[in-house]
């Protein structure tokens, strides 16, 4: 259906009700047409977080909050800095230069 601008002023309303049934509604101006009036989609919602709903499917070690102390195991995991004798300042310990 195409309206002018004039009608489409006027009978805003109906031109939404149209478009959301899925109408084909187009407006002109004079006798070229224009725009086309088209619904919008919904956006899915998303569901609820529940926590805890998870709660018993995972399993890990009972060590696995354990801190890290040697400084094989700090050093592995990249923190040398936190070894023991290396300082923050201490150029030794960075692990990359400054120009």
């Amino acid at each position: 259906m195409a309206y002018t601008v004039q009608q489409a002023k006027t009978q805003l309303d109906q031109l939404l009700q149209e478009a959301e049934e899925g109408k084909d509604v187009v407006i002109a101006r004079g006798e070229k047409p224009a725009v086309r009036l088209v619904a919008l989609e919904e956006k899915p919602t998303r569901k609820k977080r529940v926590p805890g709903q998870y709660a018993g499917q995972f399993q890990y070690p009972g060590d696995f909050f354990k801190p890290l102390e040697a400084d094989a195991e700090l050093r592995e995991y990249g923190f040398d800095i936190l070894v023991d004798g290396n300082e923050p300042d201490d150029p030794a310990s960075r692990s990359c230069r400054s120009n």
